[in-house]
């Protein structure tokens, strides 16, 4: 919900970065591999309690993510970049919860096992779709040009970098997240099944 506002007020600071960024020769994936570097950085230090440095950390992670998609616009999308970008999302969506299990297991490992599974049903619901919805041709700009087929829902990366970022900001509060955003993520799952019944049949 929160990614097609997100995109329309960032869009044009994401633009100008992209346009320097281009102007220097850094490429695409070069920026796509640092957003990852610093995402896993990130989890690292949520994984020792620096949860302040990490909040900086999730937040240029995730700005790096908007501005590789703006370069490859300038210099032109490849496969190998789609790729790359969508593995490295799940490799950081992937990192933050785990850190928090690794943190504190008593408190947060419940939570957080339920929260991955349901990033992982989420996931395998959106990359499959895209799969399908490739064989059929069929195309989307509902989140602007993307490498492969994006199906909306309530549980997008904005919905997941603001609970990360809550969740630095408020530990104890992990596994009132981690359960509360569990459920949307699956319920994001199930109208993506529900689409795909309706669409692909």
């Amino acid at each position: 919900m929160l990614d097609g506002w997100g995109r329309r007020k960032l869009d044009p600071l994401l633009n100008r970065i992209a346009a320097g960024a281009a102007r220097g020769g850094i490429g695409a994936d070069a920026i796509t591999l640092a957003g990852c570097a610093m995402g896993l950085a990130a989890a690292a230090l949520v994984a020792v309690g620096w949860f302040g440095t990490a909040f900086v950390l999730i937040l240029l992670s995730r700005l790096a993510d908007g501005v590789d998609g703006a370069v490859a616009r300038i210099n032109g999308p490849t496969d190998l970049g789609g790729f790359l970008d969508i593995v490295l999302d799940f490799v950081f969506y992937g990192a933050v919860p785990l850190a928090f299990v690794l943190f504190d297991p008593a408190a947060n490992g419940v939570a957080g096992a339920v929260l991955l599974f349901a990033f992982y049903v989420n996931g395998a619901s959106f990359l499959t779709f895209a799969v399908m919805a490739e064989k059929r041709r069929l195309v989307s700009t509902a989140r602007g040009s993307k490498s492969l087929f994006f199906t909306t829902g309530i549980a997008e990366a904005g919905e997941t970098l603001a609970v990360f970022l809550l969740a630095c900001l408020f530990p104890a509060w992990f596994p009132v997240l981690a359960y509360a955003f569990a459920s949307i993520t699956l319920y994001t799952a199930l109208s993506r099944i529900v689409l795909a019944r309706r669409e692909l049949r």
